[in-house]
C-alpha cells in the first residue's frame, strides 16, 4: 500500500471513529421505556418559565393499567384522556392494545408512543410549558383499513372535594374552576406568608373547538356510564352535560374527529393553574397562545442542552435511564433568580413540594452540581454564586441561602453552617467549563470560608473541629445518628440531644481536610503557589492529628472522639459505633496505606457495611442499626447516595478500583430498582429490602450522574 493510500486510510479509520462517537444527540437520548424501565417520570418547567410560589411540576404515569397516560401534580390534581373509538370507551392502559413507550424523557417534556385501539396510533407530547401551564398533545393517526369515529375526553381530577365550576368561557372555549390546596404536608409544611398560594383557579380548555363539555360527581365508573349511555334509551345523547357551575369532582372536554384510512389529526388539551388573586384574564391569553405553539422548537431545545453531556458507552438500558434521568432530576429543581437571590437556584423537589426541602439551597445538596454541571456548567456556577455572594463579611456560608437570603438559624448567640463541601463542588464543577473567573472567585470565598471555620468551628484551638451548637442540623446527620444522638428515640430538647459539638467530630475534620486539599488544587491553577503550598500543609497537619486522635487500632476504624481528653467515651457513652464517616478518611486521603487496608476489610464486611443496596450509614451489627426507610432523614441505617459517592471517590483515589466499580453497581441497582418500581428517585435508601417511606425527587441523587461518568472514565 503506498503512503497516500495508507494516509487516506487512516483518515477515513479517525472519521469513522469520531462520527460513531458524536453520532446525532436525537440518537444518543432516544430511549424505549416501558412500564417497568427505570424511567424518572416528572417533569417541570425550564427555568425561564418558572418561578418559586404557585409553581405547578408533573409526575407521568404511564405504567398503571388502571388508569389512562396520568399527569399529576402535587396538591392540585391530575389530567388525563379516555378514549372511545367506534363507541369502545378505553379507560385504561391495561385495556390498550400497544401499551405506552416512552421515546424521549426530557426535564420539561415526554414524548410518546400507544395505540389505545387497533388501527389507532397516538404519538402523545406531554409539556410543561411555565409555572402555570401544561398542555398534552395528541397526534392520533389512523392506520387501518377502515374508517374510524375517534372521541378524545381529556379530563381534570382533584380527588379533594373543593372544585368549583366558576363558568364555561365560551370566547376561550374552556372551563374556569376554583378550589383549594392544602400547605399541610406530613414532612414540614409549607409556610403560606411565603406566598404559596391556598385558593387555586384552574383554566381547563382544548386546542380546538371542543364539541361538548362537562362536569361531574363520582368516578371514571359514573364517567363511563356518562359516555356510554344505554343504546336502547330514548335519553341517549352523543354530548355531555355542559354543565356551568357548581361543585364538581372532575371536569371533562369532548373531541371528536372522523378518520379515514392513512388520516391524522392533533388533539390537544392545555391546563393553566394560578392564585385566585391573580388576572385570570393574563392566564386565559397565555393558555389561548400555547394553543397553536409547534411544540419542535422546544424539542430541540433539549437535544441543545443535552449535547453537552458527556457520551459514556452503557453497559445496559437502566445505566442509560438512570444517567439521563438523573440529569432530567437535576435540571427540573433549579429556578431562576429571584428574591434576594441574583443566580438560579435550585430546590429538593419540584414535585412533591414540602416545606424545608422549597427555596433555599444547603452545601450538601450542592453536590448534585458536580454532576449538573456537565449538563449546564453556566447554571451550576450560578447556583454556587448564590453562596458567594450572599457570603457573610466575616466568611460564613450559613446553613441555607436562596431567595430569602442567608438563613444562619442563631443558636447560643451563633450562626449555623453546613457540611463544608463548597471547595470540592466549586473544584470539580470548574473542570468542567474551565471558567477562570468562577475558579478565582469561588477560591477567594473559599478561603474566607474556611478560615471562618477554623476560627468558630475549633473552639478549643487543637487543630481538629467540633459542630455548631445547633449540630443536630448544621451536621446534616438529623435524626437516629448513633453517635451525636444522645436518646434513641430523639425526644429531649436541641441542646440536651445532640453532643456533635462536645466533641472532635470526624466528619467535620475530614471535610476541612478535604476543603484544604481542594484549595490548594486551586490556587495551584491560579498560580498562588505559596498559598498552595500553606493549605496543603494544613491538611497534612490536621491528617497527622486525625491519625494520632481518632483512629482505634484494636477495631481498625476511625471515631469521633471526647473534646476534653480524645477519649472514645463521652460520659457513658461508647463512641466507638462504626458509621459510614470512617470511611471518608479515604476520600479526604487522610489514611495511611496500613489503616486503609484496615477500612477496606471493615468495609467489606457483608454483616456490617457491604450489603445488597449499598453502605449504609451505619454498620448493621450497631444495635441502632434500622434498615428500614420508613420516614426523612435517618442516619441509622439508610443509605444516602452522595454518602456513598463519597465512598466510591476514596476507593478510586487509593487505587480499589475493582472495589469502587462493586460499589458503583450497588448504587446503580439501588436507584434502578426504585425507578422501576415507582420511577422516583428518593432522599435515602434501604441497604437491604425496597419498600421507602421519605420524601422522594431529591435533587442529591443526581450524583449518580456523576458515578456514571467516572466509571466510564479510562
Amino acid at each position: 500500500m503506498n503512503r497516500s493510500l495508507l494516509f487516506f486510510s487512516l483518515l477515513l479509520s479517525a472519521f469513522t471513529m469520531v462520527a460513531q462517537q458524536f453520532k446525532p444527540v436525537e440518537d444518543y437520548v432516544r430511549i424505549s421505556a416501558r412500564a417497568g424501565d427505570p424511567l424518572y417520570t416528572t417533569y417541570a418547567a425550564t427555568m425561564a418559565r418558572s418561578r418559586l410560589y404557585g409553581d405547578k411540576a408533573y409526575k407521568m404515569d404511564y405504567y398503571s393499567d388502571s388508569r389512562p397516560v396520568t399527569y399529576t401534580s402535587d396538591q392540585a390534581g391530575r389530567m388525563f384522556c379516555i378514549w372511545k373509538i367506534d363507541e369502545v370507551a378505553v379507560t385504561g392502559i391495561g385495556e390498550y392494545l400497544v401499551k405506552p413507550v416512552v421515546r424521549f424523557s426530557f426535564p420539561d417534556m415526554a414524548i410518546l408512543e400507544y395505540e389505545p385501539f387497533r388501527g389507532i396510533h397516538v404519538k402523545e407530547t406531554f409539556f410543561v410549558y411555565s409555572s402555570s401551564v401544561a398542555l398534552v398533545d395528541m397526534e392520533v393517526k389512523n392506520i387501518d383499513r377502515i374508517a374510524h369515529e375517534v372521541a378524545a375526553y381529556p379530563i381534570l381530577e382533584t380527588g379533594n372535594d373543593s372544585l368549583e365550576i366558576d363558568h364555561f368561557d365560551p370566547e376561550s372555549d374552556g372551563y374556569v374552576t376554583k378550589r383549594t390546596e392544602s400547605p399541610y404536608r406530613l414532612i414540614s409544611s409549607l409556610k403560606t406568608e411565603y406566598g404559596y398560594p391556598t385558593r387555586v383557579t384552574d383554566f381547563f380548555s382544548a386546542g380546538c373547538k371542543s364539541v361538548s363539555h362537562g362536569g361531574y360527581r363520582g368516578d371514571m365508573s359514573d364517567f363511563y356510564n356518562a359516555i356510554k349511555t344505554d343504546f336502547y334509551s330514548n335519553k341517549r345523547v352523543d354530548s355531555l352535560n355542559m354543565r356551568s357551575d357548581g361543585m364538581v369532582d372532575f371536569i371533562a372536554l369532548h373531541l371528536k374527529k372522523r378518520l379515514k384510512p392513512g388520516e391524522s389529526v392533533n388533539f390537544r388539551y392545555l391546563r393553566g393553574c394560578q392564585d385566585q388573586k391573580e388576572d385570570l384574564g393574563k392566564l386565559e391569553k397565555i393558555v389561548d397562545s400555547v394553543k397553536t405553539f409547534m411544540l419542535r422548537s422546544y424539542y430541540e431545545d433539549n437535544l441543545i442542552l443535552f449535547s453537552k453531556i458527556p457520551r459514556i458507552a452503557f453497559r445496559s438500558t437502566p445505566e442509560k435511564l438512570a444517567y439521563l434521568g438523573a440529569f432530567n432530576l437535576a435540571r427540573g429543581c433549579m429556578y431562576p433568580p429571584a428574591g434576594q437571590s441574583k443566580y438560579n437556584f435550585y430546590v429538593f423537589s419540584r414535585n412533591p413540594i414540602w416545606g424545608w426541602g422549597h427555596g433555599h439551597q444547603v452545601l450538601h445538596e450542592s453536590l448534585s452540581m458536580m454532576a449538573y454541571a456537565y449538563l449546564d456548567p453556566v447554571s451550576a456556577e450560578g447556583s454556587q454564586r448564590v453562596y458567594i455572594d450572599q457570603q457573610r463579611d466575616d466568611g460564613l456560608i450559613a446553613y441555607r441561602h436562596g431567595p430569602r437570603g442567608m438563613q444562619d438559624y442563631p443558636h447560643k448567640n451563633m450562626s449555623t453552617t453546613s457540611a463544608p463541601f463548597f471547595s470540592w463542588i466549586n473544584l470539580e464543577v470548574y473542570k468542567i467549563n474551565k471558567d477562570r473567573k468562577f475558579l478565582d472567585d469561588a477560591y477567594a470565598s473559599g478561603s474566607k470560608y474556611v478560615e471562618w471555620l477554623i476560627k468558630n468551628r475549633d473552639s478549643n484551638h487543637d487543630g481538629t473541629f467540633e459542630w455548631g451548637p445547633y449540630g443536630i442540623i448544621e451536621n446534616v446527620r438529623d435524626w437516629y445518628n448513633a453517635v451525636f444522638q444522645v436518646s434513641a428515640e430523639r425526644y429531649l430538647d436541641v441542646d440536651k440531644e445532640d453532643i456533635s459539638d462536645e466533641l472532635e467530630c470526624l466528619d467535620l475534620t475530614l471535610m476541612v481536610i478535604k476543603e484544604e486539599r481542594s484549595l490548594s488544587k486551586m490556587a495551584t491553577l491560579l498560580g498562588k503557589n505559596e498559598e498552595a503550598e500553606k493549605w496543603l500543609a494544613l491538611a497534612e497537619h490536621t491528617t497527622k492529628l486525625v491519625n494520632e486522635r481518632m483512629w482505634d487500632e484494636p477495631s481498625g476504624f476511625y471515631y469521633s472522639v471526647n473534646k476534653k481528653d480524645y477519649s472514645f467515651t463521652f460520659m457513658t457513652r461508647d463512641l466507638k459505633r462504626q458509621e459510614i464517616i470512617g470511611f471518608l478518611a479515604l476520600w479526604a486521603e487522610a489514611a495511611p496505606r496500613d489503616r486503609a487496608e484496615r477500612l477496606i476489610q471493615t468495609l467489606t464486611d457483608t454483616t456490617r457495611f457491604w450489603r445488597k443496596y449499598g453502605v449504609p450509614t451505619l454498620s448493621a451489627q450497631d444495635s441502632w442499626y434500622n434498615p428500614n426507610v420508613d420516614y426523612c432523614c435517618k442516619w441509622n441505617g439508610p443509605v444516602w447516595m452522595l454518602w456513598d459517592y463519597m465512598v466510591y471517590d476514596g476507593l478510586r483515589k487509593y487505587g480499589y478500583t475493582g472495589l469502587a466499580h462493586l460499589l458503583a453497581a450497588k448504587m446503580i441497582n439501588c436507584v434502578t430498582v426504585q425507578l422501576s418500581k415507582n420511577h422516583n428517585y428518593w432522599e435515602s435508601y434501604s441497604p437491604d429490602n425496597e419498600a421507602l417511606n421519605c420524601p422522594p425527587n431529591y435533587i442529591w441523587d443526581a450524583v449518580i450522574a456523576k458515578l456514571l461518568i467516572d466509571e466510564n472514565q479510562k
